[in-house]
């Protein structure tokens, strides 16, 4: 079974990246949280610090496009196999309703016509191995079979599905009946991603689904560092890797950002996950959210690692 890090927009960067590799190795591909090419055909400066090899050595990276015109996808998708990377990913997934109001990743599954027109051209003129992340379409479910015909029509390096429609969001419960589908009708390569979050739950869809052998998980991850290393079969975080793991994104974005305040603002978001691994942390967590600098933040972290019991799972009850 492989393992992939699903993109998390604002948290999972080139910083995050490298220290989870180093902390807790064995996830076999990060998926970068998306790009978004425009007209202008130019990587941004902050994009830069994301995409550029130097910036993901040790660990294999996979940059991911959010974009509706495929001269766009084109361009870019040429710059970054230029770069050296063999695989991009087409971002077919947010449900964002800024995203999705402009046709863009889920919003592209709302016009099956216009989506196949873009992996015409797409497939026309890749250069590398193309691969889509998706959902089963924007409203309902019945859209799936439609969608999945058009992709099958392309040579796509893998389809990772997320089985819930866009207005499902992240809160409805998967719909594993959808993805027996694509196990049943599409004949390409497949990832499952959505709802995995324990070593168990991972075991559950191994039983459930033997013939997968690749998976996606995303917030699971950030909540528990981990968790490819349990559903492998090895030990969970131990307290000491865990804060030093802490330690060195933090003092990482403090040097890259120059300010505390955007560094506590930044780490608060990976503590909106990473709080579900420690035990009757309610209060320093409550100290957490109020800190707006290092003093604050720091002492509610250093009250969490001192205080609070490090659990075996993290707690999504």
């Amino acid at each position: 079974m492989e393992y992939y890090f699903a993109p998390m927009e604002g948290v999972t960067g080139a910083i995050y990246r490298t220290a989870h590799h180093r902390y807790f190795p064995g996830v076999d591909k990060y998926y970068m949280p998306f790009l978004t090419p425009t007209r202008d055909h130019v990587f941004t400066p902050r994009e830069l610090r994301n995409i550029l090899p130097e910036h993901n050595r040790g660990f294999r990276a996979v940059p991911q496009l959010l974009v509706k015109n495929p001269e766009d996808f084109c361009w870019a998708a040429q710059e970054l196999y230029a770069m050296g990377y063999d695989e991009v990913n087409l971002n077919l997934g947010c449900p964002s309703g800024t995203v999705t109001a402009k046709g863009k990743g889920a919003g592209m599954l709302a016009d099956p016509e216009g989506l196949e027109r873009f992996l015409e051209e797409v497939f026309a003129h890749a250069e590398g191995a193309v691969s889509i992340k998706t959902r089963l379409g924007m409203e309902s479910p019945e859209e799936f079979p439609r969608l999945l015909e058009i992709f099958g029509k392309y040579p796509i390096s893998l389809l990772i599905i997320h089985p819930r429609v866009r207005k499902d969001f992240y809160r409805e419960p998967v719909r594993m009946e959808a993805f027996e589908q694509a196990l049943a009708g599409y004949s390409g390569p497949l990832c499952y991603n959505g709802g995995l979050v324990t070593a168990e739950g991972c075991a559950r869809l191994r039983s459930r689904f033997p013939q997968v052998d690749r998976v996606m998980m995303g917030q699971g991850m950030l909540a528990d560092p981990a968790l490819v290393r349990k559903a492998k079969g090895g030990p969970g975080a131990d307290r000491e890797t865990l804060r030093a793991f802490h330690d060195e994104l933090y003092h990482t974005y403090l040097e890259v950002f120059g300010s505390q305040k955007n560094t506590v603002y930044h780490m608060k978001e990976l503590w909106g996950y990473l709080s579900r691994l420690f035990a009757g942390a309610e209060k320093p967590l409550k100290q957490l959210r109020k800190a707006s600098d290092s003093a604050a933040y720091e002492g509610a972290v250093n009250q969490i690692f001192r205080e609070c019991p490090l659990l075996e799972d993290a707690d999504w009850t």
